[in-house]
């Protein structure tokens, strides 16, 4: 990692560990159930290092990148043969207050870039190329909001891994030797009920966040009867090891249309940590102490994906199903 140098030449597709950015495209997609469908959809990711530097290469500051990740549905139909060993699809949750859906994707595309221009023109051509085969179900814009706030007003990602511990946190190793390097994604839309959260006190709404909201200093809320959002998503192993994972989420919305959002994309080395994660906000700990962030923030989407390396994902399109068409 300490070797690249992100403004000298456009970002590979799949780099998880590519810079945060200013912007950014999050777009899901299903794909035809023919042939010909899946065969155009494996020659566009084929091609996917190239199309991100074709538009990259136009401004190098720009620091564009792509990550497509594959729903396990998809995955099947690519008769690999093997698959990442905890890719499943999203499993909803039901809380006795709130619950978290489950929606279609066979394919995530996190389009990232210093500009929002780079953004939309990468998009364009990407939808472009892979035709009417497939149908879009998801479209967000975000965008990154003075110093990484959401837009009720507190940092978000501040305890991201850094350094060596990205890797560890966010990209799958030894235990699953065939697919070492890739990652398993998760994405939620959230939208924000801003008036219900304005009625909240700042003291309270710093006891629901876990962190204070001007300086950002976390909280601690051992003792508190009440765990915090900050607590919740804090997982820790049997042993008592804490798993981190990687979030790139942004704000998104238009106020012409009280749209207030902030899309959730987590990258974790292991599908369980993010799973009990959700867990623990929408169940609660113990059981029925949920995490009170959601009786203002209620999910839209939730798909899960994996996103695999550069040449993992060279190797899958490769031997892919060719079309039968002619």
């Amino acid at each position: 990692m300490s070797g690249k140098n992100w403004d000298r030449v456009p970002i590979d597709a799949q780099s998880v560990d590519a810079p945060l950015s200013q912007s950014a495209i999050f777009l899901v997609v299903t794909v035809a159930a023919d042939r010909s469908a899946l065969a155009k959809v494996c020659s566009v990711l084929g091609e996917l290092d190239d199309l991100v530097k074709n538009v990259g290469f136009r401004d190098l500051g720009g620091r564009l990148s792509c990550i497509a990740g594959m729903g396990r549905g998809l995955w099947d139909r690519l008769d690999a043969g093997k698959r990442p060993a905890e890719l499943k699809p999203f499993a909803p949750i039901k809380g006795a207050v709130h619950s978290a859906p489950s929606t279609p994707g066979d394919l995530l595309f996190h389009i990232r870039a210093e500009r929002p221009d780079m953004c939309f023109e990468f998009e364009r051509i990407l939808l472009d190329r892979l035709g009417a085969g497939v149908t879009v179900v998801d479209e967000v814009t975000g965008f990154r909001y003075f110093d990484a706030r959401d837009l009720l007003g507190f940092v978000d990602g501040t305890a991201n891994p850094t350094g060596l511990d990205l890797p560890a946190s966010a990209l799958v190793g030894d235990e699953d030797a065939d697919f070492a390097g890739g990652s398993y994604v998760v994405v939620q839309k959230y939208l924000h009920d801003m008036q219900a959260w304005a009625r909240i006190p700042t003291h309270e709404q710093e006891a629901i966040i876990g962190r204070t909201k001007i300086d950002n200093i976390e909280i601690d809320d051992d003792d508190a009867p009440r765990k915090s959002h900050k607590s919740l998503a804090t997982i820790e192993d049997a042993d008592g090891n804490e798993h981190d994972i990687l979030r790139d989420n942004m704000p998104f919305g238009r106020p012409g249309q009280n749209e207030f959002g902030t899309y959730f994309i987590g990258y974790s080395r292991y599908l369980w940590v993010i799973e009990k994660m959700l867990q623990r906000m929408y169940v609660g700990d113990p059981p029925g102490a949920y995490d009170r962030l959601l009786d203002v923030s209620t999910p839209q989407t939730g798909t899960t994906f994996f996103a695999p390396t550069r040449p993992m994902l060279q190797t899958l399109v490769q031997g892919a199903p060719e079309s039968t068409t002619p």
